[in-house]
C-alpha cells in the first residue's frame, strides 16, 4: 500500500503500473495479485486507508465537541491538513483534480467516499453555527466548497510547486489566514468588524 500511494502520487494514476508498484514493493507483481483484483481496486484501497481515517478522525470530534462552531470548523481544517494535506497521501487530492476527466469511474469513487463525506463533516459544523447565530445564514452546498477550497489549494501546491522549489511561505501561516478569512467571512452582521474566535 505504501508503495502504490508513493507511485501513484509520483507518477498518476495513468502512468503507475503493477509491476511497478511490486518492485517498488520489493514482491512479484503476482503476489499484488493475490490481494487485488486489479490497478482500479489497489488505488480504491489506497485512497480508503490513506483518506479515510482522516474523515474518521473528525467525525469523532464532531461527535465530542463540546464547544463553538467555529472551534469545530478550524479544528476540522486543521485536522485535515495535519493527518492529510501535510503527508504524502495529500498528493491524492491533486492526482485527483488531474486525471479525473480520464477516468471517471475512479472520480465517482472519490467523489462518494471521501468529498461527500468531507462535505457532511463540514456541513455539521456550518449548521452548527447557523443554528446558534454564531454564523450568518448562507446556502449549504456552495458554502461547502468555498469552506474547503483554500485547503485543497494549499495540498495542490504543497504536491505541485513546492518538489520544484517554489514556496510561497510556511503552509500553517497560510491555513491561519484561510481560518481567520472563512471564520470572519460566515460571522453574522453584527459582530462584523470584531474580533471572530478562532
Amino acid at each position: 500500500m505504501s508503495a502504490a500511494l508513493e507511485l501513484f502520487v509520483e507518477r498518476g494514476y495513468a502512468a503507475t503500473r503493477l509491476e511497478d508498484v511490486a518492485a517498488r514493493a520489493g514482491v512479484s507483481k503476482g503476489t499484488v495479485y493475490l490481494y487485488f483484483s486489479g490497478k482500479e481496486a489497489l488505488f480504491q484501497a489506497v485512497i480508503r486507508e490513506g483518506l479515510l481515517p482522516a474523515l474518521e478522525q473528525g467525525e469523532r470530534l464532531a461527535a465530542g465537541h463540546g464547544g463553538s462552531a467555529a472551534q469545530l470548523l478550524a479544528d476540522l481544517l486543521r485536522g485535515w491538513w495535519e493527518l492529510v494535506g501535510a503527508q504524502k497521501v495529500g498528493g491524492l487530492p491533486k492526482l485527483m483534480i488531474a486525471e479525473a476527466r480520464n477516468f471517471p469511474q475512479i472520480a465517482r469513487f472519490y467523489h462518494d467516499e471521501v468529498i461527500v463525506r468531507g462535505h457532511r463533516l463540514l456541513g455539521q459544523a456550518l449548521e452548527l453555527g447557523m443554528a446558534r447565530g454564531e454564523f450568518r445564514r448562507c446556502e449549504l452546498e456552495p458554502t461547502l466548497s468555498i469552506l474547503f477550497a483554500p485547503v485543497l489549494m494549499l495540498a495542490v501546491w504543497r504536491h505541485s510547486f513546492v518538489p520544484c522549489g517554489c514556496t510561497d511561505g510556511p503552509p500553517e501561516a497560510y491555513l491561519e489566514s484561510c481560518i481567520d478569512f472563512i471564520l470572519r467571512a460566515l460571522a453574522p452582521e453584527s459582530a462584523r468588524g470584531g474580533e471572530t474566535p478562532t
